[in-house]
């Protein structure tokens, strides 16, 4: 049995990491700082599931607080950090890019900090498939980032770097997962699978930004966290994509693979694009079979019935949820 630290536990992804971490009988102790960027009572909710079981922690905690942190630290031995708090949201951060940089930047520094003086060797760091704006698909980990279109973006390389540094400098064992656009139950609600299906079993229309052709790289929930957990293993240092490997599929796809799953038809209202939007992105999981063993076994298709179905399950919930 290991103790994992896992940074923005009531997130999406996170809260899914603890879990599997938690199947696998291990201890996990979670930090988050329950903002408000997205309704909190999916957050709580989250927590809740996590909560019911055993060998579970939890702190709120923010982690651009290195005192706090430090205590955490002090008060139990990890055997790694799985730090996946951060601010997220390309859009939103536009118009507030100096929340990103305390959380994504200075929030990753204290936890490298923190893990130096309190000897904690394995470091793993959600990064971005936005990185790779301007790059030829499918993207791949050696290809130059030049062209970050989002402060979002340019914070997670900046982390990115930092934890480079560290492991040079220091020998910090670091794993970089870069994420494609992560799908499933309980997902965030300003991604477009969750607000999707909730407008269109709610019977309103949704709100699309551009023309609809712009494509993803979907990838299941699940998928992303049993690679994160793969990426526990000793590499050195290492850039990781952990995406769908497909070719990617545009939002009318995934709308009329929502409109089949809920057997309703959407009503699309159509916005101007965003400037920080990427037009596509599509992962080369080259690297992630080779190291962990990863590939992602749930479909686009598949995915989407299963979220659905938790959207019905809980939809008494999810109706009081702003998007």
């Amino acid at each position: 049995m290991a103790r994992y630290l896992v940074t923005g536990a009531a997130g999406f992804i996170a809260s899914k990491v603890c879990e599997q971490l938690l199947a696998e009988k291990h201890m996990v102790v979670g930090v988050d700082n329950l903002n408000d960027y997205y309704d909190v009572h999916l957050k709580h909710w989250r927590l809740g599931q996590l909560q019911a079981g055993r060998g579970f922690i939890f702190y709120p905690l923010d982690i651009k607080n290195q005192t706090a942190l430090d205590k955490i630290f002090a008060a139990h031995q990890f055997d790694a950090v799985i730090n996946l708090a951060a601010r997220a949201g390309v859009r939103a951060s536009l118009e507030h890019p100096e929340l990103y940089e305390r959380t994504n930047v200075l929030g990753e520094q204290n936890v490298l900090d923190c893990q130096l003086k309190h000897g904690v060797k394995k470091h793993i760091l959600a990064s971005s498939s936005s990185l790779y704006a301007g790059c030829p698909m499918p993207f791949t980990e050696d290809q130059p980032i030049v062209a970050m279109q989002s402060p979002y973006a340019e914070t997670k390389r900046k982390a990115e770097l930092i934890a480079q540094r560290y492991h040079e400098e220091h020998g910090l064992d670091v794993s970089v997962l870069r994420y494609f656009t992560v799908f499933g139950p309980a997902g965030r609600p300003d991604m477009a699978p969750f607000r999707f299906i909730k407008w269109i079993n709610e019977g309103k229309p949704i709100k699309v930004y551009g023309d609809g052709t712009q494509a993803r790289d979907f990838t299941y929930v699940d998928d992303i966290a049993r690679g994160t957990v793969l990426a526990l293993k000793p590499l050195g240092y290492e850039i990781i994509n952990l995406g769908g490997g497909r070719n990617p599929i545009t939002l009318l796809a995934l709308i009329g693979l929502i409109e089949k799953a809920l057997g309703k038809k959407a009503k699309i209202a159509t916005r101007p694009a965003s400037p920080a939007d990427m037009k596509e992105t599509w992962a080369d999981i080259t690297k992630a079979q080779r190291l962990l063993g990863w590939a992602p076994t749930v479909s686009t298709e598949e995915g989407i019935r299963r979220t659905v179905e938790w959207h019905v399950a809980n939809s008494a919930m999810v109706r009081d949820i702003k998007v």
